[in-house]
């Protein structure tokens, strides 16, 4: 028997110093925004990779495309490493022939996160990255 259990959708309020989360996984909509600080990185992005792993093993996926949306105005060196995990589980999935966004947000003034969201286009390349020069458009 097959359990047709849909993943439930996370949503957290922001922090000062974690970001909002929206995860639909029904919608195949993600979306983290705000600032990502946390003291401990791996508690608060872990959970979230988890349930994203558990969903994609589920089998109750869309022909639509999966949709990350990312608008993160400060996010610090241990944020990105689990950041980069999570890129790469969804690389991984689409690299398996399914359509899958990340769409990077930033201000059209910080060079920074400009080039970090161009360098997810070379360390990701299964995955079609949209970047968008308005941090608030999320």
């Amino acid at each position: 028997m097959t359990d047709m259990t849909l993943t439930p959708a996370i949503e957290l309020p922001a922090t000062a110093a974690t970001p909002e989360v929206k995860f639909d996984f029904a919608t195949q909509h993600l979306m983290l925004k705000g600032e990502a600080y946390p003291e401990n990185a791996a508690a608060f992005f872990r959970p979230l990779m988890d349930a994203l792993e558990g969903w994609l093993q589920t089998g109750q996926q869309t022909h639509s495309p999966l949709q990350l949306h990312v608008a993160l105005s400060y996010f610090n060196s241990s944020s990105t490493k689990l950041l980069f995990t999570l890129f790469e589980s969804l690389n991984d999935y689409a690299r398996g022939g399914a359509a899958c966004e990340l769409y990077w947000y930033y201000d059209a003034e910080d060079d920074i996160s400009e080039e970090f969201g161009q360098e997810l286009r070379i360390d990701f390349p299964s995955l079609a990255v949209f970047l968008i020069p308005d941090i608030n458009a999320c």
